[in-house]
């Protein structure tokens, strides 16, 4: 998809959706997994560089109240430097934001993103961890609080899949909690199409591209 500046979204001899206004049907159904890594991308370039799109969110809001097209999913922490809407630029009705300590995946997270995907029609997952995580800090020492004990167990696969690291194995070591986050990451997506035939499936006919992604919370840019 290319970005045609100040004017359209635009993809070979259609239309996507105007520069601002509220995802439509037509347009996300048009749209590949590719492109919506893509606009994604391009999002959080804008993001960074602080020329975010001017939005009419009360138009959004209207356009929005009858039906709801988003083209993503970011699985993201609950962080609260890290709100998947602004660091990627994205409006109401865009994606859909999943958010737990720590963006892991559980029965009721997968679950909801079925319904995101098979039901609702987003093209893209984003699996989206972050630097400084404060529930990868908490499963790397082990920390136990109320329910939070369990909600930091999720975690723990990552924490014990780390092993090539220099130091300490806890919350002190940056190094190792930044390994650990990157684990997390990677196992949550991995653990998307192996808890999910549903996912698994819409991956293997190309409907769907699911990806893992690291914010640097003191820059605010994305990796992919």
């Amino acid at each position: 998809m290319a970005s045609v500046a100040g004017s359209l979204a635009v993809m070979p001899g259609r239309l996507l959706w105007a520069k601002g206004h509220a995802m439509t049907a037509s347009a996300q159904k048009a749209m590949t997994p590719d492109q919506a890594l893509a606009e994604l991308k391009a999002g959080n370039e804008r993001f960074v560089s602080g020329q975010m799109r001017n939005r009419d969110l009360m138009s959004q809001v209207k356009a929005t109240a009858t039906g709801q097209y988003p083209y993503a999913v970011v699985l993201g922490c609950i962080d609260s430097r890290v709100p998947p809407e602004l660091v990627f630029d994205q409006g109401i009705g865009d994606i859909f934001s999943p958010r737990i300590a720590g963006n892991f995946a559980n029965t009721d997270i997968i679950g909801s993103i079925e319904f995101a995907t098979q039901l609702a029609g987003a093209k893209l997952i984003v699996v989206l961890g972050h630097t400084e995580c404060g529930a990868v800090k908490g499963a790397c020492d082990g920390a136990q609080l109320g329910n939070l004990t369990q909600t930091l167990s999720n975690i723990a696969p990552a924490v014990y899949a780390v092993t090539d690291v220099e130091g300490s194995r806890s919350s002190k070591n940056s190094a190792f909690v930044q390994k650990v986050a990157d684990e997390n990451v990677r196992l949550t997506v991995q653990t998307l199409t192996e808890r999910s035939a549903v996912l698994n499936q819409l991956v293997a006919d190309k409907q769907l591209k699911i990806v893992g992604a690291m914010h640097d919370v003191a820059t605010g840019r994305v990796t992919f």
